[in-house]
């Protein structure tokens, strides 16, 4: 940054010393900045192929530009070319200038070499993945052959585009190390369609925005759970706002806010345009907050920190345990009256503002209600997604203007809502209990990624069995609060809740005792946690699996594969493994607070289908990318791809994937040899167990094809 500002001073302060008259007949400033046109020499490709890289710009008449063919330090700035380093391409060879012309200058005292009309510069890469990502940056200055002057240095941002890899990937030999190696700055790299001398975006900002896109991992056929999640939270986010309007701050506005914009509207129509706008302010009021949110949860290493680290999630804890207890009616969270007060005047407007401040009103005085389910949205959607907080807020809001609108419009079925009463307080009771459970999800977290041990998978439903089974007794009236009503009866939509709630409390005993419980295997601890596991002994002793020897196995003290599995959890260790045995490497990817990771292992790998082909014929290496677990001093090192030190388990893995497989998703499966060859197409969620048999089979008869077994 200090580079640009210091440029365009001396572009600002060159402009005004040497701008001669009008009547001049030099310009002393370039009529336009330079522009580049980049052309690969191939459109279409294969891994391993080497593409040709030109570059190409057109100079004004009675300018010249230095090229990069002669000593640097000579004193014109000599061409340069900078490709950012990346493990989907490596440079071949050198920059390559093409028709410059050398000459003596006297004021250097040396040979120099320009061009003149037209300036070109080739290099040669070679593609090493799929959907290769080529960027960089330049630098360079023009001259005036009348006057002498010389512009600035132009350094624009560039990447190349325009080249499609085709072909299996089963062929790509991950050639990471000798990326590495050759992705050296050069005297004269990179590509850009059209470059100008303001500044744009790094290329390192732009490469780690690229890496954890979504949109990149469909370019790159990756099926991933991003979008189904989404759209989960955005469902949660909507009937969170429904079960908001039955709350008892929310419930008896209902019928008053609607008579009041029947009655004080002179018509039909007016009526009708002042409840849309009480609905959409409403949608518009909780958006903004969103917004907030969404700019200060922005960027993927602040929601890896927060979804992993200990200090936001015994934070938010706390905050759900706060929440819980004012549902259950121990005190209850409101704003200053004054402020409430300052709003509520705003309301008595007789215009459509008036309308707007109306329901600020409605969102500030529910906020007991709202507050916590509110909350409870925006710490499941801040960190690492823009558009979670912004979309989830705006459902939450439709969710809970939807029927102010509706019954606005169709008043008539005002006279079918039930009475205010204490079904209302029952409402927030059972959002208590609620929130009490969802809380221990946050401690759990932290509990497996710095390896606590204080919420194991018998701790934790223990805990969901008691909390349940206390629900269930107070939807039948066994227990009551201080602010409850009498009951001398329960109704049977209270007995069907009931019957529900005690149902899945027996659904979760026999967890305590090793059952999946797949249908909640992303919010459980992990089942190899389990001090007393019945269903894995006797998994474990009737299955057929092959002993192997897989000798001192690192780490195995912190980390534990599912279903019985025997594999590594260290990268080096499974290459080295695979080629003693000839077989290939199913990397997974995970994390100690992947939901989705949990889910696949409940539902996908459990399969015989799939379990049969992991125990037998692959070499599995678990990958924890979150593991809060320090090493020792020497063996820390410093990433290629971010500059900064990498000192724990969790954060050499999250360096591992990104760096050699351009991801930062989880789970996410790749196939590899012991050469570190990818031998399929990487796999990210997706629950369909037929698509994970054909992505191992399709791996396995790649390697196989590289690597034939002694005996075929």
């Amino acid at each position: 940054m200090i580079k640009r500002i210091s440029t365009w001073w001396i572009f600002l302060f060159a402009f005004f010393l040497y701008t001669e008259p009008a009547c001049s007949q030099e310009p002393s400033v370039l009529k336009k900045n330079p522009e580049w046109k980049i052309t690969p020499d191939k459109k279409e490709v294969k891994t391993g192929d080497e593409v040709e890289i030109t570059f190409t710009s057109e100079i004004e008449k009675n300018w010249y530009m230095y090229s990069n063919d002669f000593d640097p330090n000579l004193g014109p700035i000599a061409a340069s070319i900078t490709f950012t380093k990346h493990p989907s391409f490596s440079l071949v060879g050198k920059l390559k200038s093409v028709g410059a012309k050398k000459h003596y200058e006297d004021i250097w005292k040396g040979d120099v070499s320009i061009f003149t009309g037209k300036a070109v510069f080739k290099q040669k890469i070679k593609i090493l993945t799929a959907n290769p990502v080529i960027k960089g940056s330049m630098e360079f200055q023009e001259c005036n052959t009348v006057t002498g002057v010389c512009m600035p240095p132009f350094d624009p941002d560039f990447e190349v585009k325009g080249i499609t890899v085709i072909g299996s990937q089963s062929t790509v030999n991950n050639q990471q190390s000798t990326a590495n190696e050759n992705q050296t700055v050069v005297s004269g790299q990179s590509v850009i369609g059209k470059i100008d001398s303001v500044s744009k975006t790094k290329s390192d900002t732009s490469t780690h925005q690229l890496i954890n896109s979504p949109t990149h991992q469909s370019a790159s056929g990756i099926s991933g759970g991003n979008e189904t999640s989404l759209w989960g939270f955005i469902i949660f986010a909507l009937l969170g706002g429904l079960v908001a309007v039955i709350t008892p701050c929310v419930f008896p506005m209902l019928p008053m806010t609607v008579t009041f914009f029947t009655k004080k509207s002179e018509s039909r129509s007016e009526a009708l345009k002042r409840a849309f706008t009480f609905g959409s302010s409403i949608v518009v009021i909780f958006t903004l907050i969103g917004i907030v949110f969404a700019f200060f949860g922005l960027g993927p290493d602040f929601g890896n920190w927060l979804s992993t680290h200990w200090v936001p999630n015994v934070l938010f804890f706390i905050i759900f345990i706060v929440f819980a207890a004012s549902f259950l009616g121990m005190f209850e969270i409101v704003l200053p009256n004054s402020f409430v007060n300052k709003i509520d005047k705003q309301s008595n407007m007789q215009n459509f503002l008036g309308v707007f401040f109306m329901a600020f009103t409605l969102v500030l005085v529910s906020f007991s209600c709202t507050g916590p389910i509110v909350g409870s949205l925006l710490i499941e959607a801040v960190g690492g997604n823009f558009l979670k907080p912004l979309i989830g807020m705006f459902a939450f809001g439709f969710g809970l203007a939807l029927p102010f609108t509706l019954f606005a419009v169709f008043p008539n079925w005002l006279q079918g809502l039930p009475k205010s009463g204490g079904w209302l307080n029952s409402v927030k009771v059972v959002l208590g209990f609620l929130e009490l459970a969802f809380a221990f999800k946050f401690l759990s977290i932290p509990d497996q990624t710095y390896h606590w041990h204080l919420l194991d998978r018998e701790v934790y439903i223990a805990l969901w069995i008691v909390i349940f089974s206390l629900l269930g007794m107070y939807l039948i009236g066994k227990i009551k609060f201080h602010h409850d009503s009498d009951m001398p009866f329960i109704g049977v939509p209270r007995l069907g809740l009931a019957i529900i709630t005690f149902a899945f409390v027996i659904y979760l005993i026999p967890g305590m005792f090793g059952a999946p419980l797949k249908a909640l295997s992303g919010y459980m601890p992990p089942q190899e946690t389990l001090d007393f596991d019945l269903f894995s002994n006797r998994q474990q002793t009737s299955s057929n699996k092959p002993q192997t020897d897989l000798g001192d196995v690192k780490y195995k003290n912190l980390f534990h594969l599912p279903h019985n599995l025997e594999g590594f959890f260290d990268y080096k260790q499974a290459l080295a493994y695979s080629k003693k045995v000839n077989k290939p490497i199913f990397i997974d990817f995970t994390g100690h607070g992947c939901v989705n990771c949990r889910e696949m292992e409940a539902n996908v790998w459990s399969d015989p289908q799939v379990l049969k082909r992991l125990q037998s014929d692959f070499v599995v290496v678990a990958i924890y990318v979150d593991d809060k677990t320090e090493l020792p001093e020497n063996e820390w090192y410093t990433s290629i791809h971010d500059g900064k030190v990498k000192k724990s388990i969790g954060k050499q893995n999250a360096d591992l994937q990104i760096s050699k497989y351009n991801t930062a998703a989880q789970p996410y499966y790749v196939l590899i040899d012991g050469d570190e060859n990818v031998l399929a197409q990487p796999k990210a969620y997706d629950r369909e167990v037929q698509h994970f048999v054909d992505f191992l089979e399709a791996g396995k008869k790649a390697f196989y094809e590289k690597h034939p077994k002694p005996n075929s």
